[in-house]
């Protein structure tokens, strides 16, 4: 099924591009659970990398599955240990070691420029592939030191010059408070087309506005046909018209069984498979490697 992309601030929940300073050759995905984030942000990391793309994927979700859905071993993805969890690390960049009572020590803007040189590791296609950890929720604006190094580590990502940068997280961007905004360019807020997912899809893409995220997508997985299509309008039309997010475009990405049977990793949708999914994916780069040139 092709994408359907448009920017003429039609009623169904596309409109006109927010304007703002993000590089758009870093790209955050995001969306409710279980609706195909990872799969999709590993098959766009690996297609734009054959294409001759540099391509850095940060596996920034809670479940820490982008290793398997790149088509790592699973031996070296089990043994891959999340930024968060190295606790020399966080210790020599916030002065404070995890789970120590560290008072006033704690630096508050460490420079974790070396995150990705040091504990990244190679994913199949050239990927580079470095997994952030899980972002520790005990209190709101919590200043323990894994959460610290992460928004460091995060502003110098963004910072990464000649590379195209694909985050897969969580629907909760706001975890990551202001670090996005210092570097990433666009969004892709993925959902499938249950009512569940259009509502997180939606809050989601208000979420990356207000972040500063300039350029927010709506992919939607799993299409069936043109029933599904309609739900989906559905939805958006009954959003308030007022606080409606304006999409800068609509991807639409098949229902395709093919998905289920290459799981866990993306090589059979890459590799000698003919694949609807696969196709959509295809054009889906194509339109995100555009638009990081400043073409689209």
């Amino acid at each position: 099924m092709p994408a359907v992309q448009r920017s003429d601030g039609s009623s169904d929940g596309i409109g006109t591009v927010a304007q703002g300073s993000g590089d758009r050759s870093r790209i955050v995905v995001t969306g409710k659970g279980g609706v195909g984030k990872t799969t999709l942000a590993a098959l766009l990391a690996r297609t734009l990398a054959r294409r001759g793309q540099t391509v850095l994927a940060v596996d920034a979700d809670a479940q820490m599955n982008l290793a398997w859905a790149l088509g790592m071993p699973p031996s070296e993805a089990a043994a891959i240990v999340p930024l968060s969890d190295n606790a020399d690390y966080v210790e020599e960049k916030t002065g404070a070691r995890p789970g120590s009572g560290w008072g006033m020590l704690l630096r508050l803007n460490p420079q974790a420029d070396d995150a990705v040189e040091r504990f990244s590791v190679r994913a199949p296609d050239g990927v580079r592939l470095l997994v952030m950890g899980s972002l520790h929720q005990a209190a709101a604006g919590c200043l323990c030191p894994e959460n610290t190094l992460l928004a460091g580590a995060m502003a110098a990502i963004a910072l990464r010059p000649g590379e195209l940068i694909l985050m897969d997280t969580q629907a909760g961007l706001e975890h990551f408070g202001r670090a996005l905004a210092r570097g990433f360019g666009q969004a892709l807020v993925v959902t499938d087309p249950s009512f569940n997912g259009v509502s997180v899809a939606l809050r989601t893409a208000h979420l990356a506005a207000d972040l500063g995220i300039p350029t927010v997508h709506l992919v939607v997985n799993r299409v069936r046909g043109p029933k599904d299509v309609d739900r989906v309008e559905g939805y958006l039309h009954g959003a308030d018209a007022g606080t409606r997010p304006a999409f800068a475009s609509r991807h639409l990405l098949p229902e395709d069984e093919r998905v289920l049977v290459a799981e866990p990793a993306v090589d059979g949708l890459l590799d000698g498979m003919v694949s609807p999914f696969g196709a959509a994916v295809s054009d889906l780069a194509d339109s995100l490697a555009l638009i990081a040139r400043g073409v689209g």
